[in-house]
């Protein structure tokens, strides 16, 4: 059945703080290490989003205990070499990170399981994931020479590699890495550009080693990890639709509250920054994964190019930066950005169609989009594509139409922020 969620105007500003659910990221690589780990580790602000909740289900059919309290999560761990061989079918649901950094832990234990996912993953290309693991001696079979779910792996007996990523990708990185910790011997990892390192923190909060030389990231095999206490910072890709929507909507001032600051993660600080945006940043702590309050209010923005190594930092908030040059005088050009075409949608497409739908200026590109400004939205029926981001991104716009907008499969902001309405509704001034 088709639901559709109608979006008013409020015809005020935001003002206020929140604090936005933990990070999706660090929520998913929690559970993956501290199920490897040997010992209890305790997970504070741990995302009860969809995604984050498929990881914990694939690592309890891995025969690994998870309580799920009121307070935190916490995962007994028994060490690597007592996961065992699911009598269950794997399912990753629509989690593109549960899939391919679960295939690294997989590839080195020595039994045979097979990993699904739900229609929008059975489209995401695996295969530059798999390539690699088959390299450290892993059998892998699936769909399409092994691109596509469903995917069968017997792994064990991994000997470490030397891998040049031909794409800048944080999960193919951190599935190698998983991959190498298990193997014998050193594993090798170049990135083409620095993508998002919280795997390679994360390891170090449990115990372990791994080092990096320039581009080139180098793990040890054998690793024993320990379990240990994460407290899972805000989600900064969360923050962003609150970051855009009060530079965007007159009157507005926010405050976002104990948001993940990663080095790897700000682009879009630094966008906004660069686009002319009121933010402040209060930085609360630097150790680990570096965390603050993030203030922004209402200002005016002019259009910027948009590319390069930049990318990476921002690749999952390009949906909502995109709303934002729409906003923003004159022209700004998003390019370098290939990756968006095989995420939980093609969001290239995704975005022109559905903020075109609201009376954007915006064209696609092979590689990303042109966005003329500043302009003026209307109301319309759209679409979420079953993508979060998407969802999120055209409700954020409704805060600036003229009239309605309805939003087909509005559930879909589940995924990664099961409250996002009740903060915007928070934000608003009545």
């Amino acid at each position: 059945m088709v639901t559709m969620k109608k979006l008013s105007n409020p015809k005020c500003g935001l003002k206020g703080e929140i604090q936005v659910p933990g990070d999706k990221s660090i929520s998913h690589r929690s559970i993956m290490f501290g199920s490897v780990a040997e010992g209890k580790t305790v997970i504070h602000n741990f995302l009860m989003g969809e995604d984050c909740l498929s990881t914990i289900s694939c690592f309890r059919k891995l025969g690994v205990e998870i309580e799920i309290m009121e307070e935190a999560v916490i995962v007994h761990g028994k060490g690597w070499d007592h996961l065992e061989e699911p009598l269950e079918i794997l399912d990753a649901g629509n989690s593109g990170t549960t899939t391919r950094l679960i295939m690294g832990i997989l590839a080195g234990r020595p039994f045979h399981s097979v990993l699904i996912g739900d229609s929008s993953i059975a489209k995401r290309p695996m295969k530059r994931v798999t390539e690699p693991l088959k390299l450290f001696g892993t059998q892998i079979d699936g769909r399409s020479e092994a691109n596509f779910t469903p995917l069968s792996i017997r792994g064990g007996n991994l000997k470490g590699i030397h891998y040049a990523l031909p794409v800048a990708s944080a999960q193919v990185k951190s599935a190698l890495i998983l991959a190498g910790l298990q193997a014998e011997g050193v594993t090798e990892i170049v990135e083409p550009e620095q993508t998002r390192n919280h795997t390679e923190k994360m390891i170090i909060e449990f115990g372990g080693k791994i080092e990096k030389h320039g581009d080139t990231i180098k793990v040890e095999g054998g690793q024993i990890l320990k379990g240990t206490k994460i407290s899972v910072p805000g989600d900064i890709s969360s923050a962003a639709f609150f970051m855009v929507a009060a530079a965007i909507v007159p009157d507005s001032s926010v405050r976002l509250k104990n948001v993940g600051l990663n080095e790897t993660r700000i682009g879009i600080v630094e966008v906004m920054k660069k686009m002319g945006a009121s933010i402040e940043i209060e930085e609360h702590s630097k150790e680990g994964e570096p965390v603050g309050d993030i203030l922004v209010q209402y200002s005016d923005l002019s259009g910027i190019e948009i590319g390069g190594d930049l990318i990476p930092s921002l690749i999952d908030e390009i949906p909502i930066i995109a709303l934002l040059a729409t906003q923003a005088k004159g022209k700004t050009v998003i390019k370098d950005a290939e990756e968006l075409k095989v995420k939980e949608t093609n969001r290239i497409d995704a975005v022109v169609k559905e903020l075109g739908k609201l009376g954007a200026s915006i064209q696609g590109t092979d590689d990303g989009m042109i966005i003329e400004g500043k302009t003026s939205l209307h109301g319309g029926e759209v679409h979420s594509w079953g993508d979060h981001r998407i969802g999120m991104t055209l409700a954020v716009a409704s805060l600036l139409t003229d009239s309605d907008v309805l939003l087909e499969d509005a559930e879909a902001v589940k995924i990664s922020y099961p409250n996002f309405f009740e903060h915007i509704n928070q934000l608003l001034r009545k």
